[in-house]
């Protein structure tokens, strides 16, 4: 039966604020090398392809990330499956149901692997052993999940019980699941951890897609009903698939945990399994947990960018554009970004997300969007703004061109200081090389393509009575934008 790995890249990663943002969240962020998590998670979708026949990799996310998407599988090489495209996230059973039904569809039946995006692993031989493990047990109708040795009473994670060891031929440990906890507090995880019966919850889930689309049924059958109706209603567009969005949010918002898993484990606990592993697993969840998967130096510190430290110790700074300096600190988080700086104790990362929250309240953009805003044609820098003036440094990269676009209240300047530019002003279609300039008045229709193998730069400076990034009317797009 062929493996269909799922990867769901909807998450927010509020807790990784300012890095991570609601339109650039930490799935696509390079926090462990030159791979984002994303990208890393591609990484782990072919294992054993001499034993196992592994189909291409179905992506579900928000539809404000597709580009993002498709731009990080691009720099893989890696052609997905589709790019299922949520109008707004449901969480991961509307999402793994929707999967179910992609499998079915095309395969006839599938064992699905379903990851999340931004998640870490370090050891990925035990990791396929793993899921070679999870496959086997699949196969025989189990709903298998990967519960993570726990090294702490950590509040922030989901925890498994694990009960009545499963006999089977592959001979790792595995376990029937009497109850899942989401999120104990203190005195509970410490007795969890005492009583060695408790895993961690990774989120990592092997089924058959008939097995999970029959249990969905069975037990939410709203769920069941809103998804079919939302994906048999859907559309192709390229490799994307987008899904009548009145009826995915008619869908309840619920876990997999929470609308098959634990009603499972009250009645009927032999078709789950656990698996123990110890594969370095992280939800790289806040500040803290990326420093302890990180290098440190003797003093226990994680310094990236340009950062001096003096007296410090057990810290992590990471410094995007600028000199920081840090001295006499213990245990502190400092994040330098672009347009935010962070400053909080090491311990209290869990409530980074309460900063998000307060500026959501204040209507501020920094909880929405970087300085730098990437786009499916490049990306621009906002270097300099005022009331009646922005001042952007625009990237094309190679063979994309912007919208045929105008503006009500906006005039523009563009200077080349990279690459060469094809300009369309109305009617007029001319070259603007290195050093050349050009004007845009307000309500002109407009357009910006780079024709050559290197990314084109210019400078944009923007004059008006509203910069808005909603003053634009958009004639043609090569993007489907409208």
């Amino acid at each position: 039966m062929i493996l269909s790995p799922v990867i769901l890249a909807g998450g927010g990663g509020t807790r990784l604020w300012p890095l991570s943002r609601e339109y650039y969240p930490k799935q696509f962020l390079n926090l462990f090398g030159d791979q984002t998590l994303l990208q890393n998670t591609l990484s782990r979708t072919n294992w054993n392809p001499d034993k196992f026949d592994i189909a291409t990799p179905l992506i579900i996310c928000n539809e404000t990330h597709r580009f993002l998407v498709m731009e990080q599988c691009s720099q893989m090489q890696c052609n997905p499956d589709k790019i299922v495209l949520e109008p707004k996230g449901r969480n991961t059973a509307p999402a793994l149901t929707i999967a179910a039904m992609n499998s079915i569809g095309k395969y006839g039946d599938a064992i699905m692997v379903m990851m999340p995006a931004d998640h870490q692993i370090q050891d990925l031989t035990q990791f396929q052993l793993a899921l070679t493990h999870a496959h086997s047990l699949a196969m025989d109708n189990y709903l298998v999940t990967f519960g993570i040795q726990p090294d702490k009473p950590e509040t922030g994670y989901g925890y498994i019980h694990a009960v009545n060891e499963i006999e089977h031929s592959d001979g790792l440990a595995t376990y029937q699941i009497a109850d899942f906890t989401e999120k104990p507090d203190a005195a509970k995880a410490e007795a969890y951890i005492a009583s060695g019966d408790y895993y961690w919850n990774s989120g990592i889930f092997v089924m058959k897609a008939s097995v999970w689309m029959e249990q969905i049924e069975r037990l939410n059958v709203d769920i069941y009903r809103f998804c079919s109706k939302a994906y048999e209603a859907g559309s192709e567009d390229g490799v994307f698939y987008r899904l009548d969005e009145a009826a995915f949010l008619s869908s309840p918002s619920d876990s997999i945990d929470y609308a098959v898993m634990e009603k499972l484990s009250q009645t009927d606990t032999d078709k789950l399994a656990v698996i123990p592993v110890n594969i370095g697993w992280s939800d790289v969840g806040v500040w803290s947990s990326v420093w302890e998967l990180c290098e440190r130096d003797e003093q226990g510190n994680y310094l990236e960018g340009d950062v001096i430290s003096h007296e410090s110790s057990d810290c992590f700074v990471k410094s995007q554009h600028r000199l920081v300096s840090v001295v006499g600190c213990e245990n502190m988080v400092v994040v330098d970004s672009d347009d935010a700086l962070l400053v909080a104790d090491k311990r209290k990362t869990q409530d980074i997300k309460q900063i998000v929250a307060k500026l959501n309240k204040n209507n501020r953009q920094e909880s929405l969007l970087h300085r730098k805003v990437f786009r499916p044609w490049g990306s621009y820098d906002s270097i300099e703004e005022s009331d009646t003036f922005k001042v952007k440094r625009i990237i094309v990269n190679p063979g994309k061109k912007l919208s045929l676009q105008m503006h009500h209240k906006r005039a523009e300047h563009w200077v080349v200081v990279k690459g060469t530019a094809i300009v369309t002003k109305d009617e007029e279609v001319f070259e603007l090389n290195e050093n050349e300039s050009t004007f845009i008045p307000v309500g002109v229709k407009h357009r910006l393509e780079n024709p050559g193998e290197k990314p084109l730069e210019i400078i944009e400076v923007q004059s008006g009575t509203y910069l808005g990034e909603d003053d634009i009317v958009r004639f043609e797009d090569d993007f489907g934008r409208s």
